[in-house]
């Protein structure tokens, strides 16, 4: 593991990453999710793409890259960019494979060809259990008693920081409808049929807003890549050899 010193709107990060296969040519990035980290990345693909450079790395505030600050989607894909740099690869002459959040980053990098993994960037429907906790929460914060508030929290973010609450909040109903839309690059839409936390009709909704996209679905849920990543790779390298013919 590595680990390069990132300077991006005047703020310092330090970004873990590792590098496999670094004399190939073809050159992979992989962004994970919200909550989790590179290794679950490199659990799925790093015995497959043999023939690709993979580069695995921790976005900041998560796994062992810290975080001190509050950041929206475009600052992670800004400071992404500027650890490509750091390497010295352009974002648009490599693949970026995002899951769920990652993917939105990904979306934002514009590579030559955009992997995207059960995606977030369509805003879900939430439940009513979810509304009533976020106006108890609100009701708790607008009477100053915000300690009583983060009780009401969902378990996936009660322990995070502050910094990370707010980073949190700025990127989890975004609507990356227009920028779907808008993106004209070779992408592959892969994802879990049974998806509870990006759903299925939100991979098929992006299909329909990415003209020049491919969409693969498979009977699992949110972490469906960590099974299919042999199939998933084989189809990155086949539409990869399309681009380069």
């Amino acid at each position: 593991m590595a680990v390069a010193t990132i300077i991006y709107d005047k703020k310092k990060f330090y970004l873990h990453y590792d590098i496999l296969h670094p004399h190939n040519q073809n050159i992979i990035l992989f962004l994970h999710g919200w909550g989790s980290n590179k290794e679950i990345m490199k659990q799925a693909f790093r015995t497959h793409l043999l023939g690709y450079k993979h580069i695995y790395i921790d976005m900041p505030g998560f796994g062992k890259t810290s975080n001190n600050y509050i950041l929206t989607t475009q600052d992670y894909s800004n400071i992404v960019k500027k650890f490509l740099e750091y390497l010295q690869i352009l974002p648009n002459d490599i693949i970026i494979a995002g899951h769920s959040f990652g993917g939105k980053v990904a979306t934002l990098l514009q590579p030559k060809l955009l992997v995207l993994l059960s995606s977030a960037g369509i805003i879900e429907p939430k439940s009513k259990k979810i509304l009533l906790k976020i106006r108890i929460a609100k009701t708790f914060n607008k009477f100053g008693l915000s300690k009583i508030g983060a009780m009401f929290r969902s378990d996936d973010v009660k322990h995070m920081s502050a910094n990370m609450y707010e980073t949190f909040k700025n990127v989890v109903d975004e609507d990356f409808s227009e920028i779907f839309e808008a993106y004209k690059k070779p992408t592959l839409i892969f994802w879990g049929k049974n998806d509870m936390a990006t759903s299925y009709e939100s991979g098929q909704k992006i299909h329909s807003l990415i003209q020049n996209s491919k969409f693969i679905a498979y009977n699992l849920d949110h972490y469906f890549f960590l099974h299919h990543s042999k199939d998933i790779s084989k189809n990155i390298e086949n539409q990869n050899a399309k681009i380069k013919n």
